[in-house]
C-alpha cells in the first residue's frame, strides 16, 4: 500500500470522531475507511435487509456523500418504509462494490473509468450515470497563513507533483517564509484524488508521498487547521462549512496571481473557476431501477433534492441540465431488471 493511501500518524483515529457529522444528518453510515471490496458473492449478514423492510445500498465518495446524507435525511421523511444504507469508502471502493454486486448506487466524484465500466460488463452490470451536482474542489490553507491568498497551478504541482522535494513554504517562492508544509488530502481510492492528480499533476494517481491521507475530508480539515504550515484540498462544501477553520485559495491557471479566482457557486457554474470545477454523480445499478425504492431514490435525488445540493454547498445543476439528466433516467428505467 502506498504512503497515499493510508491515514499517517494518529490520524486513523479521528475519523471515527469527525465522521459523526454524518450521524447528525440522520444517515445510516455503515463504515469509513473500509478496506476495498472482494469480487464475487451477494452481500450477506447485516448489510441484508431485514423482512419486509425496503433497503438501498450505497458507497463510494466522502465528497458525494456530503449530499447524499442530507438528501437521505429528507427522502426517509417521505418513504419511512425505506432505508438508505451509506457507506464512505471512496470512488473507486464505491465502484469496486457495484461490480461486487453488493450496492445499488456508486456515489462517484468523478467519470467512472473505462477499466470500471469494462468491468462492470463482464460482471452484467449495466451503469445509469446521473450528474447531480457541480464541485469546486478547493484548496485550503491554515487559518495562520498570511503569505497568500492565491496560487497558481505551477505552485501547486511544485508542492504536490511526485517526487516533490518541497519542505518549506519558503522552497515554494523565496518570498515566502521557511514555515514547515504539512500536507493533507485524500487516498487513492478518492475520485477527489484521481481528479486533483490529473489536472494539477499532468496524470492520475501520481502525487508526492509526503502528505497524511485520509477517506474523511472532515480528518483533513482538521489536519490543516491545526499545522500552521498546512494545506489539503476536497470537495467546496467542506470548505463552505468550515470556513472559520481553514482559509481558502483562490487558483489562478496562469503564472500571474491576478488571474486567480475563488470557489463560488457563480465561479464553479460559469466554468471560471479553473481547473477545478467538476460534476458530481451518483450511478445506478439499471437492473436495481426495477426495485420502487431504488427509482423513488434517484428521481427524489433529481428534483426535490437539488435543494439539499445548495443547502450543503455544493452547485444545483441547472434547470435544463436537470432535464436532461431526468430523461436519461426516464430512458434507462425502460430497460431495468433486463
Amino acid at each position: 500500500m502506498s504512503v497515499a493511501s493510508r491515514v499517517v500518524g494518529n490520524w486513523g483515529s479521528a475519523v471515527l470522531l469527525a465522521f459523526s457529522a454524518f450521524l447528525l444528518a440522520g444517515c445510516s453510515v455503515e463504515s469509513v475507511d473500509a478496506p476495498a471490496a472482494k469480487t464475487g458473492g451477494e452481500t450477506t449478514g447485516a448489510v441484508e435487509a431485514s423482512a419486509g423492510e425496503k433497503r438501498i445500498q450505497v458507497d463510494g465518495s466522502s465528497t458525494v456523500a456530503k449530499v447524499a446524507a442530507a438528501v437521505q435525511e429528507e427522502f426517509t421523511k417521505k418513504f419511512a418504509d425505506t432505508k438508505v444504507a451509506l457507506k464512505v469508502t471512496g470512488t473507486g471502493t464505491g465502484f469496486k462494490e457495484m461490480i461486487a454486486g453488493r450496492i445499488d448506487i456508486a456515489n462517484a466524484s468523478r467519470p467512472v473509468k473505462d477499466s470500471e465500466k469494462a468491468d462492470c460488463q463482464q460482471a452484467g452490470i449495466e451503469l445509469v450515470e446521473l450528474k447531480i451536482a457541480l464541485d469546486g474542489l478547493t484548496v485550503c490553507v491554515n487559518r495562520e497563513n498570511d503569505w497568500l491568498d492565491t496560487i497558481t497551478v505551477a505552485q501547486l504541482k511544485k508542492i504536490w507533483a511526485p517526487g516533490s522535494t518541497v519542505k518549506t513554504w519558503k522552497d515554494v517562492d523565496p518570498a515566502w517564509p521557511d514555515v514547515p508544509l504539512s500536507l493533507f488530502g485524500p487516498g487513492e481510492e478518492s475520485g477527489t484524488f484521481d481528479y486533483f492528480t490529473e489536472v494539477i499533476n499532468g496524470k492520475e494517481d501520481q502525487i508526492t508521498e509526503n502528505y497524511s491521507a485520509s477517506a474523511d475530508d472532515n480528518v483533513t480539515i482538521t489536519g490543516i487547521a491545526g499545522e500552521k504550515g498546512g494545506m489539503g484540498f476536497f470537495g467546496c462544501a467542506y470548505y463552505f462549512s468550515n470556513r472559520d477553520k481553514v482559509k481558502v485559495l483562490k487558483i489562478s491557471p496562469t503564472d500571474s496571481v491576478a488571474d486567480g479566482v475563488e470557489p463560488t457557486v457563480e465561479s464553479v457554474r460559469s466554468g471560471a473557476y479553473k481547473p477545478l470545477s467538476r460534476p458530481l454523480f451518483i450511478y445506478v445499478k439499471k437492473s436495481s431501477l426495477a426495485k420502487p425504492e431504488v427509482l423513488d431514490f434517484a428521481k427524489y435525488f433529481l428534483n426535490e433534492g437539488q435543494a439539499q445540493v445548495g443547502t450543503v454547498g455544493y452547485v444545483p445543476l441547472e434547470e435544463a441540465e436537470l432535464a436532461t439528466v431526468n430523461a436519461a433516467l426516464e430512458s434507462a428505467v425502460s430497460g431495468a431488471g433486463k
